[in-house]
């Protein structure tokens, strides 16, 4: 599975890395990497309503220009397999991007899970549940080899998955029942327990990684609250914490991917993985 890096020229993106199997499937991930040793790895989380979607779509591949590697991971998607599956096949390829770590040319030790919308709930998932027994899996080949990340970049992501419904819009809705639907077999409120199992806000503990967080006010989609959520849930346990309102954004756009959003990106990263 590895590929050593000076076998490649330094910027090269590396491709269809398989980091596990289940099965008939391979989980496969790509790696970009800057033109100077990285200073940390970004794993990248993708966004569809957890059933769509794919690896190819990664927000911020432009943080290799700041200095970040960033791995764009598959996961299954909740039309093949219902949660915990989907942190499970991200924990699993964290496992293994750390194990080699030396290969490809970051640092084991500065890792941050990173997604937009579906992506960034399971991003805040696997983020506030470093060691989480019942959500670490058995996916992979690297069982001894630690999940945990240093910090976590949510954008406009789920946190309360049973408060989502009540605070969405008509269009929300329209994507949002059918899609829990599939993640959890069941609407939230027939699920408690795997609802708050899934829910960011009820796995936060005092111990976990800073967090940057963004999201549109004029969401129509993700409703807002689900950030104000999570935000207040950080700020109850005095976590390092980033909350930007995009104002007048909705599910997604340029402000997200720009400049100066990814210039306070690199920053809050740079602040709080300083050591």
């Amino acid at each position: 599975m590895g590929l050593i890096l000076g076998s490649l020229h330094a910027a090269e993106p590396v491709r269809d890395i398989t980091f596990a199997r289940i099965g008939d499937t391979e989980l496969k991930l790509d790696l970009y990497r800057p033109d100077r040793p990285a200073t940390g790895l970004i794993v990248w989380v993708h966004g569809g309503a957890w059933r769509g979607g794919s690896r190819e779509s990664v927000d911020l591949k432009a943080l290799t220009a700041f200095g970040w590697a960033v791995a764009s991971v598959d996961y299954r998607l909740s039309t093949v397999a219902r949660f915990p599956a989907q942190i499970h096949d991200i924990k699993a390829a964290i496992r293994f991007l750390r194990t080699h770590a030396a290969d490809y040319g970051y640092p084991a030790n500065k890792f941050i899970i990173a997604g937009s919308s579906a992506g960034g709930h399971l991003a805040a998932l696997v983020g506030v549940t470093n060691g989480h027994r019942e959500l670490e899996g058995s996916v992979g080949e690297n069982p001894g080899i630690s999940s945990d990340v240093q910090a976590i970049v949510d954008l406009y992501g789920a946190s309360d998955l049973t408060t989502i419904l009540a605070q969405s819009t008509p269009h929300g809705l329209s994507m949002r029942v059918p899609a829990l639907d599939l993640l959890l077999g069941a609407q939230p409120d027939k699920v408690p327990e795997l609802a708050r199992l899934a829910s960011p806000v009820f796995q936060l503990d005092a111990h976990d990684p800073p967090l940057f967080l963004m999201h549109g006010d004029q969401d129509p989609q993700m409703p807002i609250a689900q950030s104000n959520e999570l935000a207040a849930a950080y700020q109850k346990l005095n976590l390092p914490l980033q909350f930007k309102v995009q104002p007048g954004s909705g599910h997604g756009g340029p402000a997200f991917t720009s400049d100066e959003s990814l210039h306070l990106m690199d920053t809050f990263l740079r602040t709080h993985l300083a050591h």
